[in-house]
C-alpha cells in the first residue's frame, strides 16, 4: 500500500520551489496560550523558547534535570526538533528556585515564569500557532504567485492535511497501523500507548485520502455531511446543504472527515460514500475499524477537511520569501509550505 501524493487545492499556480530549514531559525513557531495561570496551585507555569530540540525531548531534559517525572509536566502541543519554538509548559511541584537548575544555552534559549495553576497543561490547550517561515531561492514568478495562493487559501480555507512527520522519516507508520487493525496478538503485544499511536497514523492516513477525494470541495457543504462549528468544534449532520452553505461561506462551519474509533458517527450521504470508498481502497471496512478502535479503547472523531488561514503576510528580498500567518490548533504549517512551493515529496 503506497501512501499517495496529496493534491493541491492551488494547483492552477506554478510551485515558487526553494529550501526551507536552511538553518532552525528559518521556521519559527510561538504557541498562543488559550489562558494564563490563575496564580495558585500546585503546577507552575513557564514559557519556554528552545531551538533544535523537539518537545519529547524538552520534556526528558526538564524531567532529568528537576528530578521530576514526565509524568509530571504538562505541554499543549507538540513542537518540531528543527525549529526555534516557544510554547508554555506546566511543572508540577516545581519552585522557580528550583529552575535555577536549568542552564540556558543554544538550545534551551529562554524560560520565563508566568505563574502558578490548579491543573496540569493539557494536549490542546492553547489556542493556536503563530509561524514565520522562510523559504530561500524561490522562483522568480514568486511575487505574483504568492500572493494568489495566499488569497486563494484565504477565501477557500487551508486543507487540513495532516504533516508528513505523523508517518515518521520512512513515512510509512501507517502501514504498521493497518496491520494491526488485523492482529489483535500483534496488538497486545504492545503497550497501549504504542497501539494508539500506530492507529491514530493509520486514522491521519485514511483522514488525508478523504481531504484528497474533496480538495475541490473543502468550503462545500453536502446533505450527510458532519459540520464542524468554527467557535466550539462541536459537530451537527447536514440535512440541508443550501441552507447551511451561507455559513461555510463566512467560515462558520466547515465539512470534516473521520478520524474512526468505536463511537464517532460516519457521514452519510455522498460524504458517507466517499468516506467508504476511502477505507475500501485501503482494504479495510468499517467493521474492522471500529473492532481495532473498541479493542484499543478510543473513541474516534470528526476533523475539519479545512482550516483558516489567519492574519497572513508575506515579504520578498530577492530570491527569500519571509511569511507569518496563524493557525487553529492540529493545523499543520506545513500545508502551506507545500500549496507555495508544489514539492509533494518534501520533508519541510
Amino acid at each position: 500500500m503506497t501512501q499517495p501524493i496529496d493534491p493541491f487545492l492551488t494547483s492552477t499556480w506554478p510551485g515558487i520551489g526553494g529550501q526551507t530549514r536552511t538553518v532552525p531559525e528559518d521556521f519559527q513557531v510561538e504557541e498562543q496560550p488559550l489562558y494564563l495561570p490563575c496564580g495558585e496551585g500546585e503546577h507552575l507555569y513557564v514559557t519556554i523558547t528552545k531551538r533544535g530540540l523537539s518537545t519529547p525531548d524538552l520534556v526528558r531534559r526538564l524531567s532529568s534535570t528537576l528530578g521530576i517525572k514526565a509524568q509530571a509536566i504538562g505541554v499543549a502541543g507538540l513542537k518540531d526538533a528543527r525549529a526555534v519554538t516557544t510554547q508554555m509548559v506546566s511543572l508540577q511541584h516545581v519552585t522557580p528556585e528550583q529552575l535555577a537548575r536549568l542552564k540556558i544555552d543554544d538550545t534551551l534559549l529562554s524560560l520565563h515564569v508566568l505563574g502558578r495553576h490548579r491543573n496540569r497543561l493539557r494536549t490542546g490547550h492553547h489556542s493556536g500557532n503563530r509561524f514565520r517561515l522562510v523559504i530561500r531561492n524561490v522562483a522568480d514568478h514568486a511575487a505574483e504567485t504568492v500572493p494568489a495562493v495566499l488569497q486563494q487559501l484565504r477565501t477557500s480555507g487551508v486543507p487540513n492535511y495532516f504533516g508528513p512527520q505523523r508517518q515518521g522519516k520512512a513515512g510509512d507508520n501507517y502501514q504498521v497501523g493497518a496491520a494491526l487493525l488485523h492482529d489483535a496478538s500483534r496488538r497486545d503485544k504492545m503497550n497501549r500507548n504504542q497501539r494508539i499511536w500506530y492507529l491514530n497514523t493509520y486514522q491521519s492516513f485514511l483522514f488525508n485520502r478523504i481531504v484528497a477525494r474533496r480538495i475541490n470541495q473543502i468550503d462545500t457543504v453536502l446533505v450527510g455531511d458532519w459540520a464542524m462549528k468554527q467557535e466550539n468544534g462541536a459537530c451537527f449532520h447536514v440535512e440541508d446543504a443550501a441552507t447551511e452553505q451561507p455559513r461555510a461561506d463566512r467560515f462558520e462551519i466547515s465539512p470534516t472527515g473521520i478520524l474512526f474509533g468505536s463511537r464517532v458517527s460516519w457521514a452519510t450521504g455522498e460524504p458517507g460514500e466517499i468516506e467508504s470508498a476511502v477505507i475500501a481502497e485501503a482494504g479495510t471496512t468499517q467493521e474492522a475499524l471500529v473492532a481495532a478502535a473498541k479493542a484499543c479503547g478510543f473513541r474516534g472523531e470528526r476533523r475539519a477537511l479545512r482550516v483558516p488561514l489567519i492574519e497572513p503576510d508575506w515579504a520578498l528580498d530577492g530570491d527569500v520569501l519571509t511569511l507569518s500567518f496563524r493557525l487553529p490548533p492540529g493545523a499543520y504549517a506545513t500545508n502551506i509550505l507545500r500549496e507555495l512551493m508544489k514539492a509533494p515529496s518534501a520533508r519541510f
